[in-house]
């Protein structure tokens, strides 16, 4: 054998798969949506760059003693990556408009339903002979729908780790088209009238409520639910940070330097399951699919909610703040300001809803415990 010929048979070109060719094109698109589009760059270019390093042949970064691997294994396996983050968001995140409208709390309860109507369906599908999805597969999926990032991250993880490529994708992708997604389904539940109303002011509140609100949210769910206590704990704990205002460098160095590291190795460690064997199966477009109907209903979910509420309210409530209620934090909140711009220039609603779209953050936690509860 010449020595061009062993150069060439060593070479990636010569070892790729058709699979890996395929993969190679979805994370260069992935890198594309995050870097072109915008569409959730943190963590789509970090996702598509581990996505391209595993998939070329001959490299064992993602397998193995590979460092990708490696980042997995400690990251993700057991689950540190996804609860550092929620600690970041806790840090990142004022409740005050929770506090100051309780109320919303329903919305951002009822947004959770997409994620168990997309259990029972997959389940269904399974049933039928469509797809073939485990109760904890299925569970795994579902959780898409509370369009929370690490959330689902987190319960694919614990639950379906064989499925965390396809997850995470869906799930990010669908936070990011959050703009595309919502308008219709939420222009199609509502009538001009309802998009128009206007909401009043929020009260001021306290610094003590802001502090004691999370020391109660943990001791309240972690002891009905404790399955979801490392999800809520971390929330709480950053938020607690972020409120008492004795530990501002510490609440800084999480909002921004910590959370930003653990991403860059969270985004990477999730592509390195985006190999060509574990990614390109059926089950992927059924996740895909299955993930945007979980969107869907719980966008559909908060709006109808929203509708309710105010038809027994004595103050109004415009319905378009029950679509924040999806985890999507600010996004889904700024969809439903504009939604309600547009209707009427004077109706600012984004603080509003702020209200349930924190609601959904921790009802998507509450959502995760009870998942990994009846499955585990």
């Amino acid at each position: 054998m010449s020595l061009i010929e062993q150069i060439w048979q060593n070479s990636g070109l010569y070892q790729m798969t058709g699979g890996q060719a395929v993969m190679l094109v979805i994370c260069l698109l992935l890198l594309y949506l995050g870097i072109v589009r915008k569409f959730e760059p943190l963590l789509l270019v970090t996702i598509g760059f581990g996505g391209l390093l595993s998939n070329i042949p001959g490299v064992e970064i993602a397998t193995g003693d590979g460092l990708l691997h490696l980042m997995y294994v400690f990251g993700i396996g057991t689950g540190a990556f996804p609860l550092i983050i929620f600690m970041g968001v806790g840090a990142l995140t004022d409740f005050g408009p929770l506090l100051a409208n309780p109320r919303t709390l329903f919305l951002g309860a009822a947004a959770q339903f997409g994620i168990f109507a997309t259990l029972l369906g997959a389940l269904g599908l399974t049933a039928m002979g469509i797809m073939d999805f485990s109760v904890r597969e299925a569970a795994a999926i579902g959780i898409i729908g509370g369009a929370d990032g690490p959330t689902a991250i987190y319960v694919a993880g614990k639950l379906a780790p064989n499925l965390l490529g396809a997850i995470a994708v869906a799930a990010y992708s669908y936070m990011a088209l959050v703009p595309l997604i919502q308008p219709p389904i939420m222009k199609a539940l509502t009538t001009a009238a309802e998009r128009e109303i206007e909401m009043v002011q929020l009260r001021e509140v306290s610094k003590a409520e802001r502090i004691i609100f999370p020391l109660v949210l943990l001791l309240l769910v972690a002891l009905l639910l404790p399955s979801a206590a490392p999800l809520i704990g971390m929330l709480a704990f950053g938020n607690l940070m972020r409120e008492c205002g004795v530990v501002d460098r510490l609440s800084h160095t999480t909002q921004n330097a910590l959370i930003n590291t653990v991403t860059i190795f969270l985004g990477l460690a999730v592509g390195s399951k985006l190999s060509a064997e574990e990614f390109l199966i059926p089950s992927t477009l059924g996740i895909l699919l299955l993930g945007i109907v979980a969107f869907a209903i719980g966008t559909a979910s908060g709006v109808l909610m929203g509708k309710l509420m105010n038809l027994v309210s004595k103050q109004p409530i415009n319905p378009l703040i029950g679509a924040a209620g999806v985890s999507a934090v600010p996004m889904a909140a700024r969809v439903a300001n504009k939604v309600g711009l547009d209707a009427n220039p004077h109706n600012i609603l984004l603080m509003h809803a702020m209200g349930p779209n924190v609601a959904g953050v921790i009802g998507s936690a509450i959502a995760a415990g009870i998942m990994i509860m009846f499955t585990s």
